[in-house]
């Protein structure tokens, strides 16, 4: 990278590139003059500028619309220049903080295959986000942090084992689900069974082994299974796990 990104704002600015959670754009200037303001502070001129606003708006998807005031844009559309405004410059890393918050299920899906297209090509992503299921899908590695600190932080299934590998399932039956409980508990493959508010919870070592046996037990015994709801171990379990469920100011 040359000189330290530490001490030299020059070498940072050309490194990095910055996506804010809040819209950092002119609403009275269309898109592309945002694109070709903010190419102008990371010191591209002439040719090479109008070349790179092309390239970035044809990215994030608005080349049809970059005449058009950003004020009256949506709010999707409006992260998609945030975010194309951090792009201008090539930058080998971009800190993203959560740039899908509050649009639309488009815009979101753009801004997410565009972060996995960015990676893809060499470019180093650090995205910051509430939703899990985003770090599950982008994320080779991630860190959970709470009040401040990183309390865990690695691969998804180095994650996930923190919490165990367990599938849980969710069972309703048409009996008593007593008739059931001693059967499902010596089932091969099932860790544990226990019951509350009529549905009986399993946990198993892998459902598409264990739920032919329960729904063959459940027969022996004369029950049926009138549902199923299967909960595979993910981030949000992982995350509840290490900080609690408690909400926090």
């Amino acid at each position: 990278m040359g000189k330290s990104i530490r001490s030299d704002s020059a070498a940072a600015r050309a490194t990095l590139g910055v996506v804010p959670q809040d819209i950092a754009l002119y609403p009275d200037l269309s898109a592309r003059e945002n694109l070709v303001f903010w190419g102008k502070m990371y010191g591209l001129r002439g040719d090479a500028l109008k070349k790179r606003v092309d390239e970035v708006l044809e990215i994030i998807g608005l080349t049809d619309r970059q005449r058009s005031r950003v004020g009256t844009f949506s709010g999707g559309m409006k992260r998609r220049v945030n975010i194309g405004a951090a792009l201008l410059h090539k930058p080998e890393v971009i800190i993203m903080d959560e740039p899908t918050v509050g649009i639309d299920p488009q815009s979101r899906r753009n801004i997410l295959d565009n972060v996995k297209e960015l990676n893809r090509q060499g470019m180093t992503v650090i995205y910051t986000t509430h939703y899990m299921e985003e770090a599950q899908e982008l994320s080779n590695h991630i860190g959970i942090i709470d009040l401040g600190k990183v309390v865990a932080y690695g691969s998804h299934d180095e994650l996930i084992r923190l919490v165990g590998e367990q599938t849980r399932l969710d069972l309703t039956l048409n009996v008593d689900k007593e008739r059931v409980i001693p059967l499902w508990q010596s089932v091969d493959g099932v860790s544990r069974v226990s019951a509350a508010n009529g549905t009986v919870t399993a946990l198993v070592n892998d459902s598409n082994l264990v739920l032919p046996r329960l729904f063959e037990s459940a027969t022996r015994a004369g029950a049926r299974i009138t549902s199923v709801d299967i909960k595979e171990p993910n981030l949000e379990a992982v995350f509840l796990h290490l900080t609690g469920k408690a909400l926090r100011d």
